[in-house]
């Protein structure tokens, strides 16, 4: 099952993903935490975290943010009808046309970044704003890299083939911190930067095209603007480019805001990295791993078990989210603490990144069942229709965002987009029952009650023996806390977390859930007690 080249089933294909999806998340913890060892929430740290914002918005407007995933539509069809060398050429046509493209910007990119940097953060110093430009700089030709490991990454997911998909984020991340070892003493910040692209070329680009060769995969630079494949793809690519999701443009809108405040955009980024493990884990696995699935049914007109599917999907994630989300705000304090706390990252910085973090974990199951929702629309090959509702979404979010941190400052910017993410799937869910591809009926709504319950009681518990902790803590010593801290923030954690598998199992089993069992049952732990 662990083979590059084994081609899976759609569970065996989450399995895999979720397990390396996992790994790639604590690689990629690692990675922050180093970031945050080394510069904590000063100059370098939001340089470089705001560094990302001009690469990512050139991929996104000209790429549309998801080549894989409408690649993947498009050669879907191709293999489906017998005509995989015509979906080859097509490959070949697309990225040859796009590197032209995007290569081009980026070097406009390039000679605009000063101008760029200035605009959107508008808060940052001289010092902060000119090496924010250095970094931008080193940062932009990664998308090509991105780019192209994106489409040779599709010839592998339409085989039904996840293991170098699931592999090449821990290449990625392990770039960061090798830069950062190396050439950290010689270079300062920069080092990072040159490790995050050296990632990129080893990791997305390399590795899927390697293997997508082995499978069989020949690129040749071609320029034909009349290709079907071409066509069909700008036409599903466009909507994409045009359009602004809120799940990508959240992170742009809370760094333009936050410029403002020192240190904000580093610990809004480090809570929004902790952030991001599970929802990558539930919504990022499971979407990546249905989205091949879900594009073939659709194809071949099996509507009843598409609309199914995507149901089940959503309701697993939502229930899981809801579980996740109650154990991860309980325990944010220490989690947090645990994770990112030394060097030049202090408890101050700590207990504001805790808070950040425990109001975006409240959105967890909409982030979770929003990607299933649009990856549904994907692969029926409508991507129209949902990024012009992502877009109406994100503008009428912008001024929430502007409101609340006015009112309430950076805290105000993690409210504002749990609001906007709840109406992005909301419009989402309903625009797919509107047009009877997914019914909101087929929802299991009585295990997500079930689920629901169990989270606000494991959470209720767990946050009940924080605070008494707390309390307890108050008495001793400044000196006495900062030698013991890192054992204090596991044994809550493991405590903590220990109460909540208690707490949430038992109001599961008593409210009739099959989610224990099933658990267990995948676990293999029900053979080992009747044993």
């Amino acid at each position: 099952m662990l083979r590059p080249t084994h081609a899976h089933s759609a569970y065996t294909a989450t399995i895999v993903l979720m397990v390396f999806t996992f790994l790639s998340r604590i690689m990629g913890l690692v990675r922050t935490k180093y970031i945050a060892w080394l510069f904590g929430t000063g100059v370098e740290a939001e340089a470089f975290n705001a560094a990302f914002k001009l690469p990512d918005m050139i991929a996104y407007f000209l790429v549309g943010g998801a080549a894989s995933i409408t690649f993947v539509t498009i050669l879907t069809r191709f293999r489906d009808s017998g005509r995989e060398a015509d979906g080859e050429r097509s490959l070949s046509v697309i990225l040859t046309t796009m590197y032209m493209v995007l290569g081009t910007a980026i070097a406009i990119a390039e000679l605009l970044a000063p101008y760029f940097v200035h605009w959107w953060f508008n808060g940052f110093n001289a010092e902060k704003a000119t090496l924010c430009v250095q970094l931008t700089r080193i940062l932009l030709p990664a998308q090509l890299f991105f780019l192209a490991g994106g489409i040779f990454g599709s010839v592998l997911l339409v085989r039904k083939q996840f293991n170098v998909q699931a592999f090449t984020p821990l290449i990625y991340n392990l770039g960061t911190i090798v830069g950062g070892v190396l050439l950290e003493r010689r270079l300062g910040v920069a080092a990072l930067a040159w490790g995050t692209l050296g990632g990129a070329i080893c990791g997305p680009f390399l590795l899927n095209a390697i293997f997508a060769r082995r499978a069989g995969m020949r690129y040749r630079p071609i320029i034909d603007w009349k290709d079907e494949g071409l066509r069909d793809w700008v036409r599903l690519s466009l909507p994409l480019m045009a359009g602004v999701s809120l799940v990508t443009a959240d992170d742009w809108i809370i760094t333009r805001f936050a410029s403002s405040t020192d240190g904000a955009i580093s610990l809004m980024t480090y809570a929004k990295q902790l952030f991001s493990a599970p929802i990558a884990v539930l919504a990022g696995a499971a979407g990546v791993a249905s989205m091949p699935f879900f594009a073939s049914l659709w194809s071949q007109k099996r509507h009843y078990e598409f609309a199914t599917g995507v149901a089940d999907s959503v309701s697993r994630v939502i229930a899981l989210g809801f579980l996740a989300a109650s154990a991860m705000a309980a325990l944010a304090v220490p989690l947090v603490d645990l994770v990112y706390t030394g060097g030049r990252f202090n408890a101050a910085d700590s207990r504001l990144c805790a808070s950040y973090f425990a109001i975006f974990s409240i959105s967890l199951f909409l982030w979770s069942a929003q990607a299933i929702y649009a990856r549904a629309f994907y692969a029926a090959g409508n991507t129209l229709l949902p990024m012009l509702a992502a877009t109406a979404v994100t503008v009428v979010s912008v001024p929430v965002y502007y409101a609340l941190y006015h009112a309430k400052g950076a805290t105000g910017l993690a409210i504002a987009s749990d609001l906007g993410i709840a109406l992005q799937t909301i419009v989402l869910a309903l625009l797919l029952h509107q047009r009877r591809m997914v019914s909101l009926s087929s929802l299991d709504y009585a295990e997500l009650g079930r689920c629901l319950l169990a989270a606000l009681s494991g959470g209720a518990a767990v946050w009940g023996l924080v605070a008494a902790v707390s309390r307890v803590l108050s008495y001793l010593t400044a000196s006495q806390l900062h030698t013991h801290a890192r054992w204090i923030d596991l044994a809550v954690l493991l405590s903590g977390g220990a109460l909540w598998c208690f707490v949430a199992k038992w109001v599961l089993e008593k409210s009739g859930s099959a989610l224990p069992r099933v658990v267990m049952k995948r676990l293999g732990w029900n053979r080992r007690a009747t044993a």
